[in-house]
């Protein structure tokens, strides 16, 4: 399983037990995955920590989960690229999620990006993952 699939499916799982926080190994990666969704509302703080270990000192990066009315924000998210099959899209070929009430993340070569702000730049790339 990929880092990111990890990542998505810890959130989700720990949002439908009604969890406050997640904590995961640190990858930069993850931390631009977690700061769009801090932007869009679907998580409330991210933090990036040290862990003491037996032998070591590791970075890991904690999420705070944000819930309304004892409603977790996520609702459901999907993941579109796999390892073994990898989506990618054209910026013309970016499309809403949920008619605007979702969003799906980009990589593009300007970094991790919403599709809205991969429209507005002008650029396609690999289609992670949607979210609602």
């Amino acid at each position: 399983m990929s880092p990111i699939a990890n990542m998505l499916a810890q959130l989700k799982n720990a949002q439908s037990r009604g969890l406050e926080e997640v904590v995961l190994p640190f990858s930069k990666i993850k931390l631009s995955i977690a700061e769009i969704l801090k932007t869009k509302g679907f998580v409330s703080e991210i933090e990036k920590k040290k862990k003491k270990m037996k032998k070591a000192e590791v970075d890991v990066l904690q999420i705070r989960l944000k819930y309304k009315n004892g409603v977790g924000a996520i609702e459901d998210l999907r993941l579109v690229s796999k390892p073994s099959r990898r989506v990618y899209a054209g910026k013309d070929e970016l499309r809403q999620v949920k008619n605007g009430y979702g969003f799906s993340v980009i990589s593009t070569s300007k970094g991790l990006m919403t599709e809205e702000d991969a429209r507005k730049a002008g650029v396609g790339g690999e289609v992670i993952f949607e979210i609602w």
